[in-house]
């Protein structure tokens, strides 16, 4: 029988953690493994983007706080499934490598995807003990970029050895820049001519929508006359939606935004936008941001945790400090006011994502990783 492999993660849910798995598991080539996903608390309308049938997915409904109950339950299952190696995702199921132990399971790995809003800085006190708790389980460590890889062994204190970076890809294939006759999307409010700034992240804290939000209000301070209308675009839902619905309300720039939620058309929208900007406080590797790049946008983002190691300042995008809304509308403000440095600067960054970032890489790193683990080579 082929080898199982059991992704544990906290909700399957719309997120760059979870879209990477499930194309992760959408792109295997062959079949070589079984794959199950394990959901902590819930899987939602976004597991439908598996395309293969057989990925089992396994709902605990683990409750708020503790839910001791979660244990023996995963327990019991992986004792039923019996997989061969159990990759866990970020803190949340983190601890849940102690369980995989004590249930027999024989490899063991843990991926660090980005950086929670509750602890931007991975500096939580209780938080830092449970890593170095879990520690003694964990086989094998991954991160997506080298700046969590750097936080977790010198920052925690985990051993190096024990340490991989595999850069998040994405498919080149897929997210391409638009073509001479791309047409306006059927519902974009935005008319024919716009310029749109646009986003496609969570609505999350750490993503800062606020502070992106403000940088267009600034920006459109500074050009009260424009002949080519600005427009702002977020696609993704979270915790900050309402607040930034009335925020831009409260601006006087709701006729001129767009928040339409979780999406599933991404690519044609991306081909939409004139500049991709993100001003999160702290990254990973942001799957969007590639994506963006790869359908030939320039970016402005905040110089924050793997930003600087996939965007370079000045040739594929700019980087402005986390906060600055002032030098965030100024980075905006170049591109908006030259379109042949947009097409420069988004040309280097697609070449950037083909060269670096392509999925093909990814997934040769996670196959080569599974087969060593199956193999019984480690």
């Amino acid at each position: 029988m082929r080898p199982l492999i059991v992704h544990i993660v906290h909700e399957l849910a719309f997120g760059g953690l979870e879209n990477g798995l499930v194309n992760l598991l959408n792109g295997e080539v062959g079949g070589r493994y079984r794959h199950a996903i394990i959901c902590l608390t819930r899987a939602t309308a976004f597991r439908a983007r598996l395309q293969r049938p057989e990925i089992a997915v396994y709902e605990l409904h683990k409750p708020p706080g503790l839910g001791l109950g979660v244990y023996p339950r995963l327990w019991r299952l992986l004792r039923q499934l019996r997989p061969q190696v159990v990759h866990t995702n970020n803190l949340a199921a983190l601890e849940m490598q102690v369980v995989a132990a004590l249930a027999g399971v024989p490899h063991r790995l843990h991926t660090e995807h980005g950086w929670s809003a509750t602890d931007l800085r991975g500096t939580n006190p209780r938080h830092r003990r449970l890593r170095r708790l879990c520690d003694p389980f964990v086989q094998q460590y991954l991160a997506v970029s080298r700046d969590i890889g750097r936080w977790l062994v010198e920052g925690i204190g985990l051993p190096a050895d024990k340490l991989q970076i595999f850069y998040n890809g994405i498919d080149t294939e897929r997210f391409t820049p638009p073509g001479p006759s791309t047409p306006l999307l059927a519902e974009a409010p935005w008319p024919t001519g716009a310029c749109v700034i646009g986003c496609v992240a969570r609505l999350d804290p750490v993503k800062a929508p606020l502070a992106l939000l403000a940088a267009y209000v600034e920006l459109l301070r500074r050009r009260p006359d424009a002949a080519t209308p600005l427009w702002l675009v977020w696609i993704g839902d979270g915790p900050e939606r309402e607040r930034l619905t009335a925020a831009a309300a409260a601006a006087g720039v709701s006729a001129t935004v767009w928040f339409p939620g979780a999406r599933d058309d991404i690519p044609e929208l991306l081909r939409q936008f004139a500049v991709f900007a993100l001003a999160s406080v702290n990254e990973g590797v942001s799957y969007t941001l590639l994506e963006a790049m790869a359908s030939g946008l320039p970016v402005v983002a905040c110089a924050v945790g793997g930003n600087p190691e996939v965007v370079t300042d000045g040739v594929t995008g700019r980087l402005v400090p986390p906060g600055d809304v002032t030098q965030f509308a100024d980075a905006l403000l170049h591109y908006v006011e030259t379109p042949d440095l947009r097409r420069q600067h988004g040309g280097a960054g697609r070449e950037t994502v083909r060269q670096r970032f392509a999925f093909s890489a990814m997934q040769g790193q996670y196959s080569a990783l599974y087969a060593r683990l199956c193999d019984g080579n480690q």
